[in-house]
């Protein structure tokens, strides 16, 4: 697997740097954000070395496909799945300095809990689109 020197996520997941692991197999790390932006905030990151979700190729459609498949797992365990009524969590990936992304390496956000719906400055607004 890939593997960038200088890349932060990459070091965590060496072992290099601490983290607060809440999963590790030998493709993903799910760790604690250092600064949760809701009551749960767990990352949850490939060990191959991705930059951004538009770096991906159909080679790694496989290995996002298991990567969702662990977020749903991981909400689970940590118990903010959607389970009916109010329930439920949010999965975001940001992606490049427009999409709000800080760490260039592909990561999924599972957010729950208090602040969780305003995370990162996304707030649902309702918008009227005229064309698409």
């Amino acid at each position: 697997m890939s593997h960038d020197p200088n890349c932060l996520f990459c070091k965590i997941a060496a072992g290099e740097i601490p983290s607060t692991k809440v999963h590790e197999d030998e493709e993903f790390l799910a760790f604690r954000d250092i600064r949760p932006a809701a009551e749960t905030h767990v990352l949850v990151i490939p060990r191959k070395h991705l930059p951004t979700l538009s770096n991906c190729t159909e080679n790694d459609a496989p290995l996002l496909g298991r990567m969702l498949v662990l977020v749903a797992r991981l909400a689970d365990q940590l118990g903010v799945a959607y389970t009916g009524g109010e329930t439920g969590f949010r999965t975001v990936i940001n992606t490049g300095p427009g999409g709000g992304q800080e760490v260039y390496h592909l990561h999924a956000h599972i957010l729950a809990g208090a602040a969780s719906v305003a995370t990162h400055g996304l707030i649902a607004r309702p918008r009227v689109f005229t064309a698409l």
